[in-house]
C-alpha cells in the first residue's frame, strides 16, 4: 500500500516551500517598505538603489509595478504565505487531496508567468534591474519547478506525467540555475550590467 502523499518523500518539498516562501515573502515585503517610503517622500535614496541600471525606484513607479491597481509587492506579501504554510502543514504530516496540489500548483504557475513577465518588462521596458524584485524572481523559479516536478513525480497529473516527474525531479537544481542564467545572461546582454556597477 502506497503512503499519502503528505508523509512519502515530502521532506525536501517541505523544506524548499518554507525556505523559498520565506525569502520570497521578505522581499516582497522590503519591497512594499520602499515604496511606502516612495510614498513619504518621492526624492527617497533608496537602499535598493545601486546605480542607474540596479535599481528599486524605477521599478515601483512604474505601471508595472502596480499592474492591478495596487503595489505588485503586495501580492508577494500575501502569496508567499501559501507555500510557508503549506510547507509547515507538511512538516506536521498533513495529508492534502489532489485538488488542493493542483490549486497549490496553478497559483504558483501565476506567479511563476508573473515573474517571467515583471523580469522581460524590467529588462526590456524600463533597463533596470530591481535588486528585491530579482530575490522574488529567484526564489518563485525553484520553487515552481520543485512544486510543479514534485507533484508531477507523484501522481498528481496522471501516470504519463508521472514519468516525467520522476525523470526530471533529480534535475530541479540544474533547470534553477539554467533559469537564473538565462536571466542574468539576457540583462547583460540588453542592459550591459557590468560596465554600470
Amino acid at each position: 500500500m502506497t503512503q499519502p502523499l503528505a508523509t512519502r518523500r515530502s521532506l525536501p518539498m517541505a523544506i524548499v516551500l518554507i525556505v523559498a516562501g520565506a525569502i520570497g515573502w521578505y522581499a516582497a515585503f522590503r519591497l512594499v517598505l520602499d515604496k511606502l517610503e516612495v510614498l513619504r517622500n518621492p526624492q527617497a535614496d533608496l537602499d535598493c538603489n545601486i546605480s542607474v541600471i540596479v535599481q528599486c525606484g524605477a521599478n515601483l513607479g512604474s505601471w508595472q509595478g502596480a499592474i492591478f491597481g495596487f503595489p505588485n509587492p503586495i501580492l508577494g506579501v500575501t502569496g508567499f504565505v501559501a507555500p510557508i504554510a503549506v510547507g509547515v502543514a507538511l512538516l506536521a504530516g498533513a495529508h492534502f487531496a489532489r485538488w488542493f496540489w493542483i490549486a497549490l500548483n496553478l497559483g504558483v504557475l501565476g506567479a511563476f508567468g508573473f515573474c517571467l513577465w515583471l523580469s522581460y518588462q524590467s529588462i526590456f521596458a524600463l533597463s533596470t534591474l530591481c535588486p528585491w524584485c530579482m530575490v522574488v524572481w529567484a526564489a518563485t523559479i525553484p520553487l515552481f519547478w520543485t512544486l510543479t516536478l514534485f507533484t508531477a513525480r507523484e501522481g498528481i497529473f496522471g501516470d504519463r506525467m508521472q514519468r516525467l516527474g520522476a525523470a526530471l525531479f533529480g534535475w530541479v537544481p540544474a533547470i534553477t540555475i539554467g533559469g537564473y542564467l538565462i536571466i542574468a545572461i539576457v540583462a547583460q546582454l540588453r542592459l550591459d550590467v557590468l560596465a554600470t556597477l
